[in-house]
This record gives structure tokens, sequence and C-alpha cells, in this order.
């Protein structure tokens, strides 16, 4: 049976190595490869799924368009290209290149990814979208505040004396990272989980604090204050390589511990246990989630967390630091912090770069000049899993022509009049990197794919010459098909990094070149200061917030704004380990984990209603709403009722009927979090 190495290039921390057994051309086994230091103990659930995935009678496997009834029929590829053709030459002659909107999202990583753009540039043009849904407020605090994303390797957390989980639940949403916990709680490591949900995370904690949603800046400062206050900081090493700390310690005097307890609803005294901890053990990780810095206040919150750790020395050392991206192995972008970098431009006179990705639903309806009449949408699910689903789904609608690129019907996809079938993982060989730890790897073809299904690549590329590119203009941007063309596209981008290729990539995962094993080791810090910034000149200049890490409440806040009363309810809506947002819940396998959604609610917020165990409820605001049932809670934090996302809307509904398309502070970020319903029994 023959094996093969590849890598999962999910959009998910752990990016795991795995071995792949092939008999007669299919997939028949998935293991572990313990090459990879981060994942040895192998692949998670969906992982294991990975084989229905490829076989699952639902998953598209030739062009469909959407007849005049609205239902889906097959046609043929030379078909699918006359269509997308005569659209786009159309449109571009009627409202010019950028009435195209081209949208991807984060569903798949890889070197090919990139070819998409190249092709849009060859035609001339396109609008594009900035900022992310996922992590740039936390990217762009870390920016601001260390210089550059970067974190020890993942094996280095065993080495930490004590480990803050901040609004970060590993046990679901970054399994691999359990075994590093356990290691260090197995030396007598302390571990502290901040979080309004009681997780599976926080079962071993020393210390749990469930903050009020949005408050946890807040709780930073007067973390901060207790130290300073305490004379419980490292002198040296703020004298050596900190900026800004006169003024950070002036303003975090306005948050005392009786302050912020009252700002984040918690007792004072897990605010002092918490300041006790941090300066009575050394080294400290704190490693913060991304779903804490998705609200509208959330860069500062960033700032304010990452400053606990610069005031006590716990920054370049082993077992210590600040854990949100490592992009080491970023090593292809021209940019390994881009989100900063793409705000709303006129580009270069091809690409407009004019809709935001949180308001993509609005920004498709405002836009002009030329107006936007017609979506590409490749790897994402913005239908589900962008905010605001309504606005999405009405912008959709308005548009005069829709292609998607999917494995499955997707809700996005079910808006489409063309639908294209997408290769899985193991049907190309790319080169993808990961945001965890820092490896190079090889996502290995292993399977020729089924029906008429093509890589994106080569749908560019026979896009190309259907509209007549020049030829060879075409090779060096978009390779022609065939295996030997993809991996001699491949092989040029490694050209600049010897000891990497691909046939190295196929024995084993690489180390990125360069790497840190301990990030800031060498303590230079890529700030304009050359040291790390409390006081940051660039927020104010580039994002127009306080120069210092300073706390205000959410603009959608139980304690301010005129739906306060009407809407009490703080909407959550975490990950789960049965998904990767909208992917994976369509297949059996998962679904025998996780059937259904259900609304988890405090018993004591569904007494107040009427509402009881099992009960079908409305949850709703002026946004949109959703009927699910609920399930009882006493872990939940009073005042928060909880619901996964990734849910198609026909499997129950997506959380985003409720979100609202604003961006966070800074990074151009999705504030879902900012997010308050109420809840109903229905009668």
């Amino acid at each position: 049976m023959p094996e093969y190495i590849t890598a999962c290039p999910r959009n998910c921390y752990s990016t795991c190595t795995m071995k792949i057994r092939v008999t007669n051309g299919r997939l028949r086994m998935i293991e572990p490869h313990p090459g990879n230091l981060a994942t040895p103990e192998g692949v998670c659930l969906k992982g294991l799924s990975y084989i229905e995935r490829v076989y699952s009678p639902d998953r598209i496997l030739y062009p469909l368009v959407k007849n005049t009834s609205g239902k889906f029929e097959r046609i043929s590829w030379a078909d699918a290209f006359q269509l997308i053709s005569s659209h786009l030459i159309r449109l571009r002659d009627k409202h010019g290149p950028q009435s195209i909107l081209y949208y991807t999202g984060s569903g798949t990583k890889g070197i090919l990814n990139q070819i998409g753009m190249n092709f849009w540039r060859l035609f001339g043009g396109c609008t594009a979208t900035y900022g992310d849904l996922c992590w740039p407020a936390g990217l762009e605090a870390t920016r601001l505040t260390l210089g550059e994303n970067k974190h020890n390797t993942p094996w280095d957390l065993a080495n930490a004396k004590l480990i803050i989980m901040w609004g970060k639940n590993p046990a679901e949403t970054n399994i691999h990272q359990m075994l590093f916990l356990e290691q260090a709680l197995e030396k007598g490591s302390k571990l502290v989980v901040i979080d309004p949900r009681r997780t599976q995370s926080s079962e071993q904690a020393t210390l749990f604090i469930q903050p009020r949603p949005g408050t946890d800046g807040a709780l930073a400062l007067a973390v901060a204050n207790l130290l300073i206050n305490a004379n419980q900081i490292d002198h040296k090493f703020i004298n050596r390589y900190v900026a800004g700390f006169k003024p950070f310690a002036q303003l975090v005097r306005n948050y005392s511990g009786q302050r912020a307890a009252e700002i984040c609803e918690i007792p004072e005294s897990q605010i002092d246990q918490l300041a006790e901890l941090i300066a009575m053990t050394k080294p400290v990780t704190i490693n913060a989630g991304f779903g804490m810095q998705r609200y509208t206040n959330s860069g500062q919150t960033m700032r304010a967390i990452i400053a606990l750790l610069a005031l006590t020395g716990n920054i370049g050392k082993p077992g210590s630091g600040w854990i949100f991206a490592n992009l080491q192995s970023h090593i292809f972008n021209p940019v390994k912090d881009p989100i900063a970098f793409y705000p709303p431009v006129e580009s270069d006179g091809v690409v407009r770069i004019s809709i935001s990705t949180s308001k993509l639903g609005t920004d498709i309806l405002n836009s002009t000049n030329p107006p936007v009449k017609m979506i590409w949408v490749e790897r994402g699910n913005p239908v589900t899993q962008n905010p605001d689903t309504n606005k999405v789904r009405t912008a959709f609608r308005s548009l005069e022509y829709r292609v998607v690129i999917d494995q499955f019907l997707t809700d996005t996809a079910q808006e489409a009049d063309l639908v294209l079938p997408a290769k899985t993982m193991f049907e190309q060989t790319d080169i993808i990197g990961a945001y965890w730890h820092p490896y190079i790897q090889l996502k290995q073809k292993v399977i020729e794919s089924p029906g008429e299904v093509k890589p994106e690549s080569e749908i560019y590329y026979l896009l190309a010459r259907q509209l007549g590119f020049e030829v060879k203009n075409i090779p060096d941007l978009i390779p022609s098909p065939g295996d030997d063309q993809t991996e001699h596209f491949l092989n040029k981008k490694l050209e600049a990094f010897p000891g990497l290729s691909i046939q190295a990539l196929a024995r084993a995962p690489i180390l990125a070149p360069g790497n840190q094993e301990i990030a800031f080791c060498d303590f230079r810090f890529a700030t304009p200061s050359g040291k790390i910034e409390l006081l940051s000149l660039q927020a104010e200049e580039m994002w127009g917030i306080n120069t210092l890490p300073d706390f205000k409440e959410p603009e959608e806040s139980v304690r301010t704004g005129p739906e306060k009363e009407k809407y009490p309810l703080y909407f959550l809506t975490p990950n789960t380990k049965n998904s990767i947002h909208s992917q994976f819940n369509n297949l059996k396998l998962i679904r025998n984990f996780s059937a259904a959604p259900s609304l988890e609610m405090h018993p004591s917020d569904a007494g107040e209603r009427n509402i009881k165990m099992g009960d079908s409820v409305r949850i709703y605001n002026d946004r949109g709403e959703l009927i699910i049932k609920v399930t009882y809670n006493l872990s939940l934090k009073k005042g928060c009722v909880a619901l996964h996302n990734g849910w198609w809307i026909g499997k129950g509904g997506t959380v985003n009927f409720c979100s609202f398309g604003r961006e966070t502070d800074i990074g151009y970020g999705a504030a879902f979090h900012d997010n308050l319903v109420q809840v109903e029994a229905l009668q």
C-alpha cells in the first residue's frame, strides 16, 4: 500500500503532518506523522473525516449551472468557460474590469492561491477585499507592540511555569497544544483561564475568571496597575527594551482593582490573585485566542495584555512570551504582517481594494465608479461566515452574475449562477506554511480528481486561453495543466531558499529558514523605536486611537448604546472541534458527534424568560433571527448565550443572521462579537 507524506491545508492552528495510504488510486488510511514536533499524535476528527469528504456523494464533480427554475444542472466545461468569458467580457466592456469582485476566503492555504490574482491582473483588473474575518486586530496589536508576529515554538510551552489562556480554548480549537500544556502541568506549572465560558480547557486551572464580554482590556490594565504599585516589575528589562513605560504607568492609575471588577463583573479578589500569580511566577506565557479580538475595542485590549509580559520581562526567554500568531513560516509572502498594508486604496490602477471583508454586503451594495456587477468566490463561504448574512445575501442577489468554486453546495454556492467543482487537498501538490508552528510543508498530490474536477490553477489557465490572453504571458503566472508544470512552478518559488525543494519536503516537514525557536531571543523589535512599544505613535497615526492601550466599551454593549435594554444578552459564537467554521459539518461522520445546533443558556437567564431545557427559541435582534433549541449550561456566564458558528442555513441557521458588519478598532478585522440579542420561547 503506497504511503505518502502530506499536510492539512485548512485554516487551523495545527496544520498537521500526516501519512496517507493509497490502494488502487483510492485513499485508504490517514495516520500521524511524528516528523512534525507540533502535531506528533496525529490528525483530529476532522482530519479523519477527509476520506468521507473526498468520496462524499454530495461532492460537486461537474460544473453546475442554475436553470430558469432555480435548480442546478450539469454542463460541460466548454459551456462553463463560454458562459464565464461572455459575462467577463460584457461587464469589462460596459463597466470596466473593476466591476468584477474577486472574493477569496481562507479555507485552504497554499502558494497556488496567488494564481487567482495573477489571472485577474492579466484580465485587466478587478475589485478585491481588504481586512480579514479572523485575526487582524490581534496581528496589528502585536505588530504595533512587538514589531512582528512570531512566538516560541509550540513545544516550548512545556517550559512555562505560568500559562494564561486568555480567551482561548485549545481543547476545542488547538487540540495539539494540549500535549504541551499537559507536559507543563505535570511539571508543576499553573494554569489560568480567562473566558466567559467555562470550557474543557479550564478544568485544570488554578484560577478561572469569567469577565463580561469585551472587557478584558480593563482587566489587563488593572493587573498592570497592581504590578506597578507593588513594584513587582522587571525594571532592568523595561529600561533596556521597553518604550513608553512612564505614560503607560500613568494611564493604568485609572484602573484600580475595584474599578476593573465593576467593569468586568468579576470579584476583585480574582484580579489580585491574577496579579500575584504573574508577579511571583517566571516564566509566564500568555496565549490569547482569536475570538477575544473580534470586538470594536479589541486591538487596544490585545496591546494591554501584551504589556503585562513587557512589564515583567517575560519576552524573549524560554517558557515565556506572547502566543497569538507565528508567521515565521510565511516566507513566500511579500510582507509577513499584511493586514495593516491593505487599506481601501485604488492600488495600482488595476486592482481596486475597496470592499471591506467585514462589511461585505453593505460595501457591495454601495460600490460605485464602477459598481460591482459580478462576483467570483473561491475558498470561502461568505453568505454563512461574513457578518450580517441577510445583507450579504441581498448584495449577492443584486449582482448580475455569480461564480463560486467549491466542493459542496454551501449557502454561498446555492446563491451562484455557476458552480465549479473544487479539488480536495489530495488532488494537487502545493506548499504551505502555518500560523502556530514554524514548519514549511508539502501538501502532496496522492490521488486523481474524481469526475471532472479541475484544480483552480487549471481553471484559470483554461479561462485565460478562452479569453485569448497571450500564451507567452501565462506560464510564469499560471502553470499550464499537468503535475510537472505545477511542480516546476512551485520549485521556482523555492529557489530563493536553499534546502527547500519538493523532493526534500516530500520526505518530511522542514523548519522555516531563520526560524527562532524562542521568539525575540535577540531582543530586537521591528518597531520604530527598536523596543517594545507600550506607547505607539503608529497607533494614532494609522488607526486614530490612543497611543496608549486605553479601555473603552465595545460599540454594542449592555452598558452603553440605544439597544442595551431591548437586547440584553451577549451572543457568543465560538468555534468547535467538530468543524472549522462552516467546513465539515455537512459530513455524516461529524454529524454523529454534533447532529444539530443548540443554544447554550444559563438556567437563570432561561428561567427569567420561561424557557425550559429543550424548548425551541427565537434568538433575534434588529438584524435577523434564528430558531434553535435550548440547552442549559451552568458554566456559562449569566447574561451570555452561546451558539457554535459555522452551521449552514439549511442545517439550522448561521449565527451571522444576528451579527453586524463593523470593523475592529485596528487591522480592519470583523467585530462579530459586538452582538447583543434577545431570546424568547416559541409559543
